[in-house]
């Protein structure tokens, strides 16, 4: 399959319009989907343990008769370890290691400090940080393996002190990821369930006879599990509801067209859905990468998945400078960006809106995703303009401290008293007023 991924031009008096029309994503789930997903959030949430061991033995297939057949003892976990190729768990302890490095900068501490303000004296305030008591972690499971996914999960909220971590993976038909298992094992996952899909969320959200409620599920999923965790927060945290992978590319020309080709690949390949854009001031690079786009997909495994994602939703441009190009990012707001250029510190600045950014040539998108450190879970769809990557500081709640002093309630009481009967809540005016001396 061949992959005429389009051109534009930001000079283009179209280019805006036809630009807001490439990145609309409709990431609303389909109606069948949301019926399916409500009935088994419902079931689950009044039946406990036998809905999801029904839904597990109708879904994924295993002969299963209760909830204890679908746990998976540590031993088995460490099992998984121990039977990884010395070169498999090498790399799974080194990337365990450097996102851990990266993390443990992320803690925040509590705090307090006395109010030296007139008329404040002996009043402190402060914010008091502490750990989520317990998390779930979806990891998607059968064919599909993703132990980095448990890395980058798993870590922050070890990092951050969280008491207990729950992961559920599904094993349809028994299909078991021994990655998946080992980096369990890695980061030290305290309980792990072999099930999956809406109802897998359910019992995290509300809890069962066997699994406790969790106070937040994070980790990706299909259709309906993304459906199920939107209709669980509330109930529970979310980490994000995330939508199709994304990569920007911003270059000069400066770098090789068969690495930009790559890194345009790597995000197209995730599936269909997914978004690769170059951004590009020189035309003939352009027409470079494009040559070497034609030239390396036929070698691809998953050439087909990446030719309907560049045709449908990738894109070539060309625009005026690398200032322009960061004002496209900055509306863009990318999960990944690449500053592929040969001075790319100079425009960091100016990107605003971006999940992670990535700085020169060496800097690959992909390394992020496994071993570079920071978190791969990222704000997609235009998100990167008001959330951040997933880090520590999700695992972490932030707890006000007010200590109001005699002397403090006398200059603050006043000042309540009038905002209050300012707003015709006249017993908030009273209980401060109370604490007025004469």
């Amino acid at each position: 399959m061949s992959a005429q991924i389009r051109r534009l031009s930001s000079s283009e008096p179209d280019f805006i319009a036809t630009l807001d029309a490439l990145l609309a994503f409709e990431g609303s789930a389909d109606a069948a989907i949301e019926q399916a997903v409500g009935d088994i959030l419902q079931n689950v949430r009044k039946n406990g343990d036998a809905a999801v061991v029904e839904y597990t033995r109708r879904f994924d297939h295993l002969d299963v008769s209760d909830m204890a057949a679908l746990e998976l003892p540590k031993a088995e976990l460490q099992a998984a370890l121990d039977g990884l190729s010395t070169e498999q768990r090498q790399a799974l302890e080194a990337a365990a290691a450097r996102v851990r490095t990266y993390h443990e900068r992320q803690v925040l501490e509590s705090w307090r400090y006395n109010d030296e303000s007139a008329g404040m004296a002996g009043t402190r305030l402060g914010q008091k940080v502490t750990p989520l008591d317990r998390v779930g972690l979806y990891v998607p499971g059968g064919r599909a393996s993703y132990p980095s996914s448990v890395l980058m999960n798993a870590i922050p909220a070890k990092v951050a002190g969280v008491g207990e971590l729950i992961m559920v993976v599904p094993t349809p038909r028994g299909e078991r990821s021994q990655l998946v298992l080992a980096a369990a094992a890695i980061t030290g996952v305290d309980r792990v369930f072999t099930i999956g899909g809406a109802q897998a969320v359910a019992a995290l959200a509300y809890g069962t006879q066997t699994i406790p409620q969790v106070d937040k599920i994070v980790g990706p999923g299909n259709a309906y599990v993304a459906s199920a965790k939107r209709r669980v927060f509330g109930t529970v945290g979310i980490d994000m509801v995330a939508g199709p992978s994304e990569v920007l590319i911003i270059s000069d020309g400066t770098g090789n067209p068969d690495w930009v080709a790559m890194d345009l690949f790597a995000q197209a390949e995730h599936d269909e859905l997914a978004q690769s854009i170059l951004l590009c001031t020189d035309e003939d690079f352009i027409a470079q990468v494009e040559a070497s786009i034609a030239r390396l997909l036929p070698e691809m495994p998953r050439r087909d998945t990446i030719a309907t994602s560049l045709v449908n939703r990738g894109a070539l441009v060309r625009v005026r400078d690398l200032a322009e190009a960061c004002e496209v990012a900055n509306r863009i707001a990318p999960e990944h960006l690449e500053l592929s250029l040969a001075d790319p510190y100079q425009w960091i600045d100016q990107i605003r809106h971006a999940g992670a950014i990535f700085i020169g040539h060496y800097s690959v998108e992909a390394l992020g995703d496994y071993c570079a450190g920071p978190n791969h879970v990222l704000p997609t769809m235009r998100s990167a303009r008001f959330s951040s990557p997933l880090g520590v500081y999700d695992f972490q709640k932030r707890t006000s401290l007010i200590d109001i002093s005699e002397q403090g309630a006398q200059t603050l009481g006043r000042i309540a008293s009038v905002l209050a009967h300012g707003e015709g809540l006249q017993a908030h005016a009273r209980s401060a007023e109370m604490r007025l001396k004469g």
